[in-house]
């Protein structure tokens, strides 16, 4: 697959082998793309020229890894301990000079929810992703920042390059939505189907579930990271850029809404999964009673007339035809009874 141009080369630069791919370096100036796939040494370089933004991207580097990074902003340790580890709760925490930002990318293949954790390091002119794995695609990140209408970089900050990766993620946090709606459908069609698989509607019912609670954890803790964004930490923020994240922010609270619509829509499916099992039931007791009754009928007759005594009919032909028109009758007569009453 062909590089993008802001990947590293590590043949010529070899000391910039850090984490699982290629580390990604961009520079912006007024708006307009500097430079790109230059040398993480360099960072200090453009970060000493007061009209110049950078972007460093890192996949799954270590914590030794991250030493060019903070030397150069100053990151506490505690913040690079979160970057380098897993499952870290979705959150914004503010440090002297910069901030650290936590989300999570889920992705649905085939019902299967996966989560791709990604930290970001954000301070006045500098941005730094740090990616657990290969699983997001930061040429979508890329690609979203390249064909924005309003770059909003015009004043030298990493605001608008913020509001790119939260806006990404939360797309894709409605997009999983989407995939696990279209699951419930599929589950609420199986309810609903003749041939009723009950284990296939378990199976994908607790799936879901599980996946719809996994989603909400880390929907419900980005509301808190907008809401601290526009309200509680506006410095981060600037005043053109307010709008842009209140879009996401709002994007967030229907991500949290559908999600819990969801979960509501689930917990129906499975009572009326119950109900319709029960119902069924119902109607396989009733026909077994019903064939019993017929049944029961020929077994009288054919038991009277097995009497060691004499009765009407003993030892005659007309005996044998007597039963034999009794037993046909009357089980013909139940059988109509049970079927007009829907019984069979």
């Amino acid at each position: 697959m062909e590089s993008h141009p802001s990947e590293i080369d590590i043949a010529a630069h070899p000391d910039d082998r850090i984490g699982s791919a290629p580390p990604r370096t961009r520079a912006w100036r007024d708006g307009r793309i500097e430079a790109e796939g230059f040398p993480v040494a360099e960072l200090s370089d453009y970060l000493e020229r007061p009209d110049v933004v950078v972007w460093l991207d890192l996949c799954a580097p270590g914590r030794e890894d991250l030493h060019v990074v903070s030397d150069e902003l100053g990151l506490d340790p505690v913040a690079v301990e979160d970057a380098v580890s897993r499952h870290e709760r979705a959150k914004l925490d503010r440090y002297r000079g910069y901030a650290f930002l936590n989300v999570y990318v889920p992705v649905v293949t085939d019902g299967e929810l996966a989560m791709h954790e990604v930290s970001a390091f954000i301070s006045e002119r500098a941005f730094v992703t740090v990616r657990q794995d290969c699983g997001f695609d930061v040429d979508a990140l890329i690609r979203r920042w390249d064909q924005s209408p309003d770059a909003g970089l015009g004043e030298p900050n990493a605001a608008f390059l913020l509001y790119g990766l939260l806006d990404l993620v939360v797309d894709l946090q409605l997009a999983a939505v989407q995939a696990l709606d279209d699951e419930a459908d599929a589950v609420e069609d199986l309810v609903f189907d003749d041939a009723f698989p009950v284990k296939e509607i378990q199976r994908r019912s607790y799936r879901l579930r599980k996946n719809l609670a996994a989603l909400r954890r880390i929907a419900l803790p980005m509301r808190e990271v907008l809401n601290t964004l526009l309200r509680r930490d506006p410095r981060i923020v600037p005043a053109p850029l307010v709008p842009y994240f209140q879009d996401v922010y709002d994007h967030t609270l229907r991500v949290g809404e559908w999600t819990d619509a969801l979960r509501d829509l689930v917990a129906d499916l499975l009572e009326t999964r119950l109900a319709l099992q029960g119902n069924r039931m119902n109607e396989v007791m009733k026909k077994v009673t019903s064939w019993a009754a017929i049944i029961a009928v020929p077994t009288a007759v054919t038991g009277f007339y097995g009497q060691n005594v004499p009765y009407p009919g003993f030892g005659h032909y007309s005996g044998f035809v007597a039963s034999t028109v009794i037993v046909v009758v009357c089980s013909l007569a139940l059988y109509v009874i049970f079927k007009v009453r829907d019984w069979l």
